[in-house]
């Protein structure tokens, strides 16, 4: 058993058992006073401004294109002998009929589970004794397999990359397995306010499906199902094979032609039939401002988000940077608006944030927080009046600075390691734009405008809807005080079903 900084030995009789203890009192209320003295010196001294923007060098990426389609991209980085290769599919969650959510990230998960000549325990064992790590899922917007090895176990990694994009086998018996563990963690997550919010506003207020599934899409997800994804939807001239790390152009150039030079898919006009996304079948309208209460009794604790559909402007929309300075403002961190305002001020909650889902067209908008059940309608009362504060004053730069300070250290940070720039370099490939923008992501964030920020707001984030996922018996009478002119619709948690226009079963 570990001891205590202030613990002594044990006292062989009485006086030598009252001289310690002595000592030990004396040494605690020294170093409290130490301790408070420190304390008091700290809280008169003001922290520190943020230091000069610094700039990102991101070498060039590098791309080809093999004769099927297939571009492969590469960032060359030799500092560390470390590679990252990850395989981006333009086709994810946006791809799948409503009926068949979860469908995507179900035939990504499986491309790790078997292929024609290795077995998944092959696969974990093979990739293990090459020191490395594989992943693979699917999101909204694409699907990616991804590893990281060491720069001399490339080759070696490569061929299981390519086996298990081109040759899965997606066994039956790997298919029950994994359906039951999804079943089992929507189960779980069911149960947990926060998950349940939104997976309620994925359809509630965003008019899309969870992309990990319902319990009834996931139950009735079959081999054929799995099987017809993937030939329709992994094709080489949808695909980037992108390589950061310790690689060259050469190098990556030739094991992509090597691996995945005969990849082929179905026909063009059979796939360009089915190619689409939700956001683009859905026209979403402006929500008028709504209150939405999921009925979890006994729950421990309430969600309480905000959520606002924002039509017309994606990914790639100018928009695009004034928002997230905007965020990072809002929810984007311990220093935001809304952790000041609900934990720190309060103490009604451990944090609370905000961010935006990106789609090619349009992004969704949510706030999210935990508090207890009876402070449940002033947390939501609370997040309402930061959000339109955003449109009515001004953001000082004294707080704009080290808000977009925030970002673009995030950003620096993430793009020093294989994996982190690969993915910065995958997200750019998943919505068209040039990759140029890397080392313009820094300059871009700095010169948002507190007038572009008010201006978003107000036209963008306003007449959203209140999602509170909580014991509704504990807040009802406070909430009907707070918002006495918005009609409040209940929902029990245990009626609820998103296949359903009205979200009951």
């Amino acid at each position: 058993m570990s001891k205590s900084i202030f613990a002594t030995e044990e006292p062989r009789h009485g006086r030598d058992q009252g001289r310690s203890f002595k000592y030990i009192v004396y040494f605690f209320g020294f170093s409290m006073c130490l301790c408070v003295s420190a304390v008091s010196i700290i809280a008169q001294e003001a922290p520190p401004t943020p230091g000069p923007p610094k700039t990102v060098s991101v070498p060039a990426v590098k791309e080809t294109k093999l004769s099927n389609g297939l571009t492969v991209a590469v960032v060359e980085r030799h500092n560390v002998p470390l590679v990252t290769v990850n395989l981006l599919v333009r086709s994810g969650a946006a791809n799948e009929d409503a009926s068949k959510a979860g469908l995507a990230d179900l035939t990504a998960s499986m491309l790790t589970k078997g292929t024609k000549t290795r077995s998944a325990t092959d696969i974990a064992e093979q990739v293990e004794f090459l020191g490395g790590s594989i992943n693979s899922g699917a999101g909204w917007n694409s699907s990616s397999v991804g590893m990281t090895v060491t720069s001399d176990k490339l080759d070696k990694a490569m061929e299981i990359l390519a086996d298990v994009v081109l040759n899965p086998s997606f066994s039956q018996d790997e298919l029950d397995l994994l359906k039951s563990q999804t079943l089992d963690e929507l189960k779980f997550n069911l149960k947990q306010p926060g998950f349940l919010a939104s997976y309620v506003a994925s359809k509630y207020s965003f008019g899309e499906h969870p992309a990990g599934g319902t319990p009834a899409s996931v139950g009735a997800t079959t081999r054929n199902d799995i099987v017809a994804f993937h030939a329709t939807y992994f094709r080489p001239e949808r695909s980037v094979l992108i390589f950061t790390g310790d690689v060259t152009m050469a190098q990556a150039a030739a094991l992509a032609k090597n691996l995945f030079g005969l990849w082929r898919g179905p026909s063009s006009e059979k796939a360009s039939a089915q190619i689409g996304t939700n956001a683009e079948r859905v026209k979403g309208s402006e929500t008028p401002g709504r209150i939405l209460v999921v009925d979890l009794p006994n729950s421990g604790q309430a969600s309480v988000s905000y959520q606002r559909i924002v039509n017309g402007i994606g990914r790639t929309s100018p928009s695009f940077y004034p928002s997230s300075v905007l965020n990072s403002v809002l929810g984007g961190g311990y220093s935001s608006r809304l952790n000041q305002e609900i934990r720190i001020k309060r103490g009604l909650s451990y944090g609370a944030g905000s961010g935006f889902g990106w789609r090619s067209s349009r992004a969704n908008f949510a706030t999210r927080t935990q508090t207890k059940n009876e402070s449940a309608a002033e947390v939501a009362e609370l997040v309402l009046a930061e959000v339109k504060k955003l449109g009515d004053a001004s953001v000082a730069e004294a707080e704009l600075v080290p808000r977009k300070s925030v970002l673009t250290g995030n950003f620096d940070r993430n793009l020093e390691t294989t994996g982190g720039l690969a993915n910065a370099v995958a997200d750019l490939y998943s919505f068209g734009i040039p990759t140029s923008e890397l080392n313009a992501y820094v300059n871009n964030v700095n010169s948002v405008s507190d007038t572009q920020i008010r201006s978003f707001a107000g036209e963008n984030l306003l007449g959203g809807d209140i999602i509170i996922v909580g014991d509704y018996s504990i807040f009802k009478d406070d909430l009907a005080k707070r918002f006495p002119n918005t009609k409040i619709d209940v929902l029990k948690a245990d009626e609820l079903d998103l296949a359903k226009d009205g979200l009951r079963k």
